[in-house]
């Protein structure tokens, strides 16, 4: 007897009983459709009678383009192709592009969501990434040449978080260089990891005060007895907090001498015996710098709009973590894996930074990065 085929496809409706839910056995292949792409399933979920398309929910729902032309921007996005060279290649409007960027972004935001979750990771790099946004420096930009809190637009950090044992990005938005923007980095860290990591950056200073007001322990005093008001509570550092600086010192725009800074947790860094670090994200840094056209320095290709230029960093982070192999993590092959004929022999198991994290099991095709589906997170498991 014939089993009926679990599609992977979650139901649509929110008012159905099974929305959101995958693999329950109430959603079915009905028929199929013709479009530019090739052949394509129409399911019906046989709780709330709903039909709806295998593209639903997906960066190609409900477009008119095929879906090679829109993968095919998406690819030229991550290479540092600029978009007006995109827009004359592919003989698309501007406005069509970034809209084809919201949606991956979109969908780039719910991976990470889902997948980056409690991660097992002992040591995490901070570091930001001078940009600029539609100018160089905005209107109302303090003496020192930074944007303000509100502003969008001229002097907008690239913020990154990376677990260098995994070479994965944990973290990444794009603002101004403040401590707000320096909390909100420590706090995007803070939600996708167990436990308190230790945490390597530059010399900038906001970062200390950024961890003490994530990871601290408030410590009170006995009253005495005495006369007198009692004494007040007092923010401490976590007992666990580990945090170091490699602070740069530059004589005429170049980098002279390294020096090394422990703020807190001298002892139990000793323990663990970890280097103090940062030379794995100055190189996440340049990957970025080669893979996003407006981050390319003395070019016309600057973004003119913040959200834009978030959009494209959220859109990297899952692109770099789930479908692009990186060289350090690859793994050699068996000899009984080995291919014996072909003039061609893979040597080497190639992985990306979430196999090596164990968030999945293999390396994700750019097709997959675009139409990835998930059960809502209370019904979710971690391995994705």
């Amino acid at each position: 007897m014939r089993k009926p085929k679990d599609w992977g496809q979650p139901c649509p409706n929110r008012n159905c009983s099974h929305h959101g839910l995958i693999n329950r056995g109430n959603v079915s292949s009905v028929s199929t459709y013709l479009t530019q792409s090739g052949k394509r399933r129409i399911f019906h979920c046989k709780v709330c009678n709903t039909n709806f398309s295998e593209t639903r929910d997906t960066v190609f729902y409900d477009l008119k383009t095929s879906e090679d032309k829109v993968m095919m921007a998406l690819k030229m996005l991550l290479v540092r192709v600029d978009l007006a060279g995109i827009c004359f290649v592919l003989a698309v409007s501007e406005e069509t592009i970034l809209d084809w960027l919201r949606r991956a972004a979109h969908k780039a935001a719910q991976i990470n969501e889902h997948l980056l979750r409690e991660l097992p990771v002992t040591q995490i790099q901070l570091d930001e990434m001078w940009n600029f946004i539609e100018r160089k420096q905005a209107n109302d930009a303090s003496p020192d040449g930074e944007a303000p809190e509100s502003g969008k637009d001229g002097r907008q950090w690239l913020w990154v978080s990376y677990a260098p044992e995994f070479r994965l990005m944990l973290a990444a938005f794009v603002g101004p260089r403040t401590f707000e923007s320096a909390l909100l980095l420590i706090q995007m860290t803070a939600a996708v990891v167990v436990g308190i990591p230790c945490f390597f950056s530059d010399g900038f200073s906001a970062y200390l005060p950024a961890l003490v007001a994530v990871y601290h322990q408030i410590k009170t005093f006995a009253r005495t007895g005495k006369r007198g008001r009692p004494r007040n509570q007092v923010v401490e550092p976590h007992p666990e907090l580990v945090y170091a600086q490699v602070v740069k010192e530059k004589q005429h725009g170049r980098v002279k001498f390294l020096s090394e800074r422990i703020l807190c947790g001298a002892k139990r860094l000793k323990e663990l015996g970890l280097s103090i670090s940062t030379s794995l994200i100055e190189r996440l840094n340049l990957t970025m710098r080669q893979a996003l056209a407006p981050l390319t320095r003395k070019t016309l290709s600057f973004c003119k709009n913040r959200e834009h230029m978030r959009s494209r960093v959220c859109f990297f982070q899952a692109f770099y973590n789930f479908a692009r192999p990186h060289m350090s993590l690859r793994l050699p092959l068996p000899l009984q894996d080995q291919p014996q004929v072909g003039l061609i022999q893979p040597r080497w198991q190639h992985r990306t930074p979430a196999m090596a994290a164990g968030l999945t099991d293999h390396v994700w095709s750019f097709r997959e990065l675009l139409t990835a589906k998930f059960e809502p997170i209370l019904n979710q498991s971690n391995s994705g």
